[in-house]
């Protein structure tokens, strides 16, 4: 089971944009009741998850309409949420610092 930091960032992020949240509810309730202990694990759940640098994994949320950057501690099986957004800005940001 994965540990998430925070889950106050999605709901602060579907508030803002309703029509995510079932989608940010759905991908927060996979994320905790998975065993990710490696890349590979999270890809075999998330086939079009792309794996990055310094232990990063963007998800696509609605069909790509959203993208969640999370850096992962598989170690300690800790998740820190470092993005949320629409994929126009997913492509203004650098996903490996943010």
């Amino acid at each position: 089971m994965q540990r998430i930091f925070a889950k106050s960032t999605l709901r602060n992020y579907w508030e803002k944009h309703p029509e995510s949240e079932q989608y940010l509810k759905t991908w927060f309730d996979i994320a905790m009741n998975s065993d990710w202990r490696t890349p590979n694990d999270v890809k075999q759940t998330y086939s079009k998850a792309s794996i990055l640098k310094d232990s990063r994994i963007v998800f696509n949320i609605k069909g790509n309409d959203y993208r969640l950057v999370a850096k992962f501690n598989f170690e300690k099986q800790w998740m820190f949420i470092r993005f949320i957004g629409t994929h126009r800005e997913y492509d203004k940001i650098n996903a490996e610092k943010i």
